[in-house]
């Protein structure tokens, strides 16, 4: 297939290509800057340039593919501000409907990102791939939703939803946590630090949405979770170690202050399984779990991204 892929130049994005390209598929990437054209051409893919702010350009994208998957999202929009992370989830939202338009009345698979917490249906419970709230109060719900106004048009859509996706370098919403401690020369969690967040290895995150593709099942949604749960007091343990600060609780009122707009989901208890994705797929993660790599971390590069 030629796979137009949008992300293609980020951290999940370039394990995709590698992913796709290692198993026959051709890749027409996303770049926004000459440096991404040429990152992309280095890894043996065909470069469209556009962005997410061009609706366009992501319709032209998809019309020359036979399948799209849509990895990219806007993190560094939002820094500081939880305000901008509303934004940045609409902004994906139009980025979907633009994709799909192009995809319309066509079998050519759609895969979108969502994150694991949309199918939390009891708290403390892990979420499942079955379960979606149109209610839930995360904007991130924005991107299922554009997902399922496309597939009534005639979209062929399936959603790979994603938990705290590391490797020795990046660590998903870590890696916010781990700035956060470097800045104020403090490792936290909330409470107890009991609150759990699943994670699968960045490998076995693009092997994932590999087959999600290959299988373009409309209507799914797979979980790309290894780890049903790992706790947040573990890992800033981990952190605290790593930079040599001290590890402490904060309550809840304290924690805007620490994390920011990370405060939104530090004290979260997120688990997920990914029992329906393994099956339906036969995905089977073999990669690091989380503590692993957070212990093998470049902490270096960790603090200076």
């Amino acid at each position: 297939m030629r796979v137009f892929l949008t992300g293609a130049t980020g951290f999940i994005g370039s394990a995709i290509v590698s992913e796709l390209t290692n198993a026959g598929h051709r890749v027409l990437g996303l770049a926004r800057s000459d440096e991404g054209a040429r990152a992309l051409r280095a890894a043996g893919a065909d470069v469209h340039r556009g962005n997410l702010e061009e609706p366009e350009t992501l319709r032209s994208g998809a019309a020359k593919s036979d399948g799209v998957i849509h990895c990219a999202f806007d993190h560094s929009a939002y820094g500081n501000d939880s305000s901008k992370f509303v934004e940045v989830c609409e902004k994906d939202r139009r980025a979907i409907e633009a994709l799909g338009d192009a995809l319309r009345g066509s079998d050519r698979p759609l895969v979108i990102t969502s994150a694991t917490g949309m199918g939390n249906a009891v708290p403390g419970q892990p979420a499942t791939e079955s379960y979606f709230d149109l209610n839930h109060p995360n904007p991130r719900k924005a991107s299922e939703v554009a997902g399922a106004s496309v597939a009534e048009r005639g979209v062929n859509v399936s959603v790979v939803r994603l938990p705290q996706v590391h490797d020795t370098v990046k660590q998903g919403l870590i890696t916010y946590a781990i700035q956060a401690a470097h800045e104020k020369r403090a490792s936290a969690y909330i409470g107890e630090g009991l609150n759990r967040w699943p994670a699968a290895h960045v490998l076995d995150v693009a092997h994932l949405y590999r087959l999600a593709l290959e299988k373009h099942e409309a209507g799914s949604r797979y979980n790309a979770v290894a780890e049903e749960g790992v706790s947040v007091r573990e890992i800033a343990e981990v952190i605290g170690r790593g930079l040599n600060v001290p590890v402490v609780s904060l309550s809840q009122e304290q924690a805007q202050a620490h994390f920011g707009w990370l405060a939104m989901f530090a004290g979260f208890d997120m688990p997920a399984s990914s029992a329906l994705t393994r099956q339906r797929l036969g995905w089977r993660p073999t990669g690091p779990g989380l503590i692993a790599d957070l212990e093998q971390m470049r902490w270096g590069e960790a603090i200076t991204q």
